[in-house]
């Protein structure tokens, strides 16, 4: 289905797909879809883009998995008929210790994805999930619940990830993260990217089906842009290993776009509803972040991991206001009003921060909060993109951090294809002010392949910025995260090539953070 194409049209399809996923809901209390015996031609795998578990809770998760048959054709190969799906949980990855069971509708409104939200089950523990359509079953899945929010658990490790851009190379990284013991993967965006892709595969140099190659306009676009990165083995071998937490930047719609805006494209409006709907299509999140008649999308919300650590996780595009400078680097321009997180979002976070209890409180966060000056101490051109471009919606965030007194804040971002470790300033215009938080800023799964580009790019504005503890600015990886009580120690894991799906990953750098001590420093 291709989305329509004026605003009245956009909300009444958006109304009806929240109303299929309310059927959706239904299922367990005995709603009955069509009939779709014939839906997928017998010998098919209809699991052809995997499956994953996401936004873990102490008594359960949500399980995804989307049937496609067919993934590169209009309707996935399944028809136009809602299809029931069975799922199984179960204590043991041979599955037969069974402990949870059900069915979910499948519609075609929604690509056919499946979004099961499991609760019953104990915290803290390690379970193992199954689909089946027809005689078709999927791969075993491994998950995990979260600890009860008044235990503090000894340990935990997550790793997070960004920027994985197909034509740019292969996922060793991915094949990684599936290969360690992790509690969870947080995903801070650049999952997909909107440009038109080499029918060789750019820098895979691997054929593309033709239907995946145009920069996606149309949902239908989408739907084939996500189906070509969730054929990738090594990233649906993460998925289905470990629960992600997810987030977007800018390229699951357009390049640094603001709200409904970009440069050179004033309203976006019909494109990111769209690019919106897809997203959750492909993703494993609850059924409360379906996107809106309007077209947004909520995907903000707050994790415990026990009283170890809370997990805030950002939404910095859908609300932010167009740069009071210009759309890329310039000079630092001052807008008090200007928001980054939209001020709804802002109230919410400050809530979160001045209840929290927590030892560790992460802020998943898509674009650098740390400053980096680009040209000396007597310039201020900045990249307006990041939160350098809304220098008073930082301030704001860095006050509400410093009133509610939270005990240790480490951002984690995304977006720049570089590895930076940074110490968190109160005023960056000042280096001898406070230091009260730490950035570990990840580099690219393969964004930019095997090209050196932004080391010669940000390399000699390093030494302007004192407050910058490391930087790299051409290797590809991941960063591995492992918290206790004493410390939260940091592994950036990175790979020498993504030239090819096999090369190794291994610890190229560790940073520890000590327990009220903000600022990383290099072990």
């Amino acid at each position: 289905m291709t989305p329509p194409t004026t605003s009245t049209d956009r909300r009444r399809f958006l109304a009806a797909t929240g109303a299929v996923a309310g059927l959706a809901a239904a299922t367990s209390l005995g709603v009955s879809p069509a009939s779709a015996s014939s839906a997928v031609r017998r010998g098919d795998d209809p699991f052809t883009l995997g499956i994953a578990s996401g936004d873990p809770a102490p008594d359960g998760f949500v399980l995804w998995t989307r049937l496609a048959p067919d993934p590169f054709s209009a309707d996935g190969g399944m028809g136009s008929a809602a299809v029931r799906v069975e799922w199984r949980v179960c204590e043991d990855e041979a599955m037969r210790r069974e402990v949870a069971r059900g069915r979910e509708l499948a519609t075609p409104e929604l690509a056919h994805s499946v979004h099961v939200e499991v609760h019953g089950l104990r915290p803290d523990r390690e379970y193992f999930y199954q689909f089946r359509y027809q005689r078709g079953t999927s791969p075993v899945g491994r998950t995990r619940t979260l600890p009860l929010p008044w235990r503090c658990p000894p340990s935990m490790s997550f790793a997070f990830v960004s920027c994985q851009d197909h034509a740019s190379g292969y996922y060793p990284s991915f094949a990684d993260i599936a290969a360690q013991d992790l509690d969870l993967v947080v995903h801070l965006g650049d999952y997909v990217y909107e440009g038109d892709v080499d029918a060789r595969g750019g820098y895979r140099d691997a054929p593309v089906p033709e239907p995946a190659r145009a920069a996606p306009r149309t949902l239908e676009q989408w739907r084939y842009r996500y189906a070509l990165y969730k054929s990738d083995p090594q990233l649906r071998a993460a998925h289905a290993r470990h629960p992600f937490v997810v987030t977007w930047d800018d390229h699951e719609v357009v390049n640094d776009y603001a709200g409904t805006a970009a440069a050179g494209q004033p309203d976006l409006s019909d494109l990111r509803a769209a690019a919106y709907q897809a997203y959750y299509e492909h993703q494993p999140l609850r059924r409360r972040s379906i996107p809106t008649p309007r077209g947004g999308l909520r995907l903000h919300r707050g994790f415990e991991y026990g009283t170890l650590a809370a997990f805030n996780v950002l939404d910095g595009r859908q609300y932010r206001d167009v740069p009071a400078g210009s759309w890329g680097e310039g000079p630092e321009v001052v807008d008090p009003g200007a928001t980054m997180l939209g001020h709804r979002q802002e109230r919410w976070l400050d809530r979160r921060l001045r209840t929290s209890r927590s030892r560790w409180n992460v802020l998943g966060n898509n674009v650098m909060v740390s400053r980096l000056d680009h040209d000396g101490p007597t310039g201020d051109v900045v990249w307006h993109d990041a939160w350098d471009g809304y220098p008073a919606a930082r301030e704001r965030l860095t006050r509400s951090i410093l009133d509610a007194r939270v005990r240790n804040p480490v951002f984690i971002t995304g977006d720049w294809h570089s590895t930076f470790v940074n110490d968190v300033h109160t005023d960056f215009d000042r280096p001898d002010s406070p230091v009260f938080a730490t950035e570990f800023v990840g580099t690219s799964i393969s964004s930019n392949g095997d090209r050196e580009v932004y080391g010669p790019y940000y390399g000699p504005m390093i030494g302007y910025n004192p407050h910058i503890r490391f930087f790299d600015g051409d290797r590809r990886g991941y960063v591995r995260c492992t918290l206790t009580a004493r410390e939260w120690r940091t592994e950036l894991r990175m790979t020498p090539t993504v030239s090819t799906p096999d090369a190794p990953t291994e610890t190229w750098r560790t940073f520890v953070v000590e327990d009220g001590v903000p600022g990383a420093q290099e072990v």
